[in-house]
């Protein structure tokens, strides 16, 4: 008469399915707050690295600028040869040396004294202050004799460079200059006088110029071109630290024997 009423079972996965819903939607937010945060991160990397190549582009550029700059500056000197991927400067003819010898000649003693400090003038420029770091006297010799000789040698010739910077300027009537002609415009006649280099380019020689020789480890093609001396600029790393320069007496430079 009375029918039974019994309540509907629910099945088991109705039961569970709100649960495994909540947890996916859980593992979802997890997820996209994972990528979220990765994006972020690979974006802050991103960035640092292409900062840093680019600081890295600046610097290049920089020191190209005054690479650029030194060869438009040493245009007046046809002899002077300056090679921008490399930083050296071949000084020419006018500073070659006899065989065994490490004398520089008056004509390129007094070439030395009118062309250096156009290099300390584009040093003394902001981008100069901030990226060179020294200028390098390098002395080479020819295959003749031992290494160990052509090494002293070497090194004997890059000095004669720096004392020929500090030497007093000679008088006109000391200095003639040479009648062959090839000669004659290896050196600016254009100003016959003199004026030897200031107590500022001196001190600026002092902090900047270092020598080297190399003995016959760069030969050229003949022992004529061998026997030499070249300038090689030598430029600050990015973030290197600078130190502090030495206390000295700006005019206690000494004098070479």
């Amino acid at each position: 008469m009375f029918n039974r009423y019994l309540p509907k079972q629910k099945s088991k996965d109705e039961g569970e399915r709100p649960f495994w819903i909540s947890f996916a939607d859980l593992m979802t937010a997890l997820m996209a707050l994972f990528l979220v945060v990765m994006s972020v991160t690979l974006l802050a990397v991103t960035k640092k690295v292409d900062q840093e190549e680019q600081r890295k582009i600046n610097r290049e550029q920089e020191i190209s600028e005054l690479m650029k700059q030194i060869k438009l500056d040493s245009e007046k000197w046809s002899q002077v040869k300056v090679d921008e991927n490399t930083y050296r400067i071949d000084l020419g003819e006018v500073v070659r040396f006899e065989r065994g010898q490490a004398v520089i000649s008056l004509d390129g003693q007094r070439f030395l004294r009118e062309y250096v400090p156009t290099l300390l003038k584009v040093y003394d420029t902001s981008l100069g202050k901030q990226w060179i770091r020294r200028i390098v006297v390098e002395g080479f010799t020819d295959q003749d004799g031992t290494y160990l000789y052509n090494l002293w040698l070497s090194l004997e010739r890059s000095r004669q460079v720096v004392c020929a910077l500090y030497a007093s300027p000679l008088p006109d009537t000391s200095l003639p200059l040479s009648s062959n002609s090839e000669t004659t415009s290896l050196v600016n006649s254009s100003n016959l006088s003199e004026q030897g280099l200031t107590e500022k380019e001196k001190v600026a020689i002092r902090e900047l110029f270092l020598v080297g020789g190399f003995s016959f480890n760069s030969t050229k093609a003949s022992k004529e071109e061998s026997r030499r001396v070249e300038f090689k600029l030598e430029f600050w790393q990015l973030d290197e630290v600078k130190p502090d320069k030495p206390a000295m007496d700006a005019k206690d430079f000494g004098k070479c024997p």
